[in-house]
């Protein structure tokens, strides 16, 4: 396995990771406004202080995640597998390589967003030490989508 931050010219390889592995939400009400994103647009986040890491298998990309560092906190969103590495332990991987990440950039807990609807999603980050902080709804597209923010704390105590 190999881990690479994209650089805006991986922007194809970021949206083709994340449809696939969003495709299964197309039915959800709303559907995820990742199948909404382009190339382009992911290539302007990537220019601008958004960042993305790719996760490799044998050479070819299977997974990645897109993040920004907060002011304490990397807050991670589109986390992506394709569905033939789903079930096989690729999200906690890039989760681990996150908070490696986050460490070495100072930052004392990841944070991200997930529908809860998706319990399963839910499961897996309270399985590595998650935990729901709060609940929000989001508005889109004129329906309100019940949320959770979801927070690990990885460096206590650190003085800054």
């Amino acid at each position: 396995m190999k881990y690479c931050l994209a650089q805006p010219e991986d922007a194809a390889i970021v949206h083709d990771l994340m449809l696939q592995a969003f495709s299964v939400y197309r039915d959800s009400v709303p559907p995820s406004s990742a199948l909404d994103e382009t190339i382009e647009s992911i290539m302007q986040s990537l220019k601008h202080g958004k960042e993305a890491v790719i996760l490799y298998v044998e050479n070819k990309p299977v997974a990645m995640a897109r993040f920004t560092l907060e002011e304490t906190s990397l807050y991670f969103y589109r986390l992506s597998v394709i569905p033939t590495f789903q079930g096989k332990g690729m999200a906690k991987q890039l989760i681990q390589w996150l908070e490696t990440y986050a460490k070495e950039c100072g930052k004392e807990s990841l944070s991200c967003k997930v529908r809860m609807s998706v319990s399963r999603n839910i499961a897996l980050y309270e399985s590595i030490g998650f935990y729901i902080e709060e609940k929000e709804i989001v508005h889109r597209d004129g329906v309100d989508i019940p949320v959770v923010n979801m927070k690990k704390e990885i460096l206590k105590g650190v003085m800054a």
